[in-house]
C-alpha cells in the first residue's frame, strides 16, 4: 500500500500532493507543492528518505520561484552532521528530523518516528529548511498525542500552537490555518 494525499493551502493560493512509499531500507515521501510566494508562482518537487526507524537520511527539493531555479540537496550523516548543497550546517548538528517548511508532509516523519502513546508528549526539534533562503536552521517544536488522530503541536518560533488532525498513516489532514486535506488515499 502506498498512501497518498492532496492538500489545499489555506493561508496562500496553492496545493500539495504527496505519496508515502516503502523502500528497501525504510521510507520515502515524494511530493509536489504548487503555491504563490510573495505574488510569484512557485513549483517545488520534493522527497525525503528515512531509514526503517523514520530517521531522516536525505531530502531533495527542485523547482522554481518566479524566474529563479531552486535546488536543495540535504544529507544527514551517520555522525549527526547535516550537509546542504555540499555545505555543512552546524546549527542543526545532532538533529534527526527534516522539516520542509513549505509542506505539511514532513510532519508525518516525526509522528511516525516518535509513535507517541495517547497522553504522551515530546520535544521534536527538526532541521528546518528555511524557504526560499538556502540554509537549514533549528526549529524547536513539540507534539502531544491527544487521542488516536489528534496531536497538540507547537512551534514557538512561528507563534503556532494548534491541534493537528492526522490520518492513521500519519499524514496531517487538518493543519489549522495552513493546510487542509482534499483527498486521502
Amino acid at each position: 500500500m502506498q498512501p497518498s494525499i492532496l492538500w489545499r493551502r489555506l493561508d496562500l493560493e496553492g496545493h500539495d500532493a504527496c505519496l508515502l512509499c516503502a523502500t528497501e531500507s525504510g521510507w520515502r515521501l515524494n511530493g509536489h507543492a504548487l503555491f504563490l510566494h510573495d505574488g510569484r508562482p512557485c513549483s517545488l518537487a520534493y522527497s525525503a528518505e528515512c531509514d526503517a526507524d523514520w530517521r531522516t537520511c536525505s531530502a531533495g527539493v527542485e523547482g522554481f520561484l518566479g524566474t529563479q531555479t531552486l535546488r536543495y540537496e540535504v544529507e544527514r550523516l551517520a555522525d549527526g552532521r547535516w550537509i546542504l548543497n555540499g555545505a555543512e550546517q552546524a546549527e542543526v548538528a545532532g538533529l534527526v528530523d527534516i522539516d520542509l517548511g513549505f509542506t505539511p508532509a514532513t510532519n508525518l516523519l516525526a509522528i511516525r518516528r516518535f509513535d507517541l502513546a495517547v497522553g504522551e508528549a515530546t520535544p521534536a526539534p527538526a532541521a528546518y529548511l528555511a524557504f526560499p533562503e538556502l540554509r537549514l536552521e533549528r526549529l524547536d517544536q513539540s507534539y502531544r498525542r491527544l487521542d488516536d488522530g489528534r496531536y497538540a503541536y507547537a512551534a514557538p518560533k512561528f507563534g503556532y500552537d494548534q491541534v493537528l488532525e492526522a490520518s492513521p498513516v500519519g499524514f496531517i489532514v487538518d493543519y489549522p490555518g495552513l493546510w487542509k486535506a482534499v483527498v486521502l488515499n
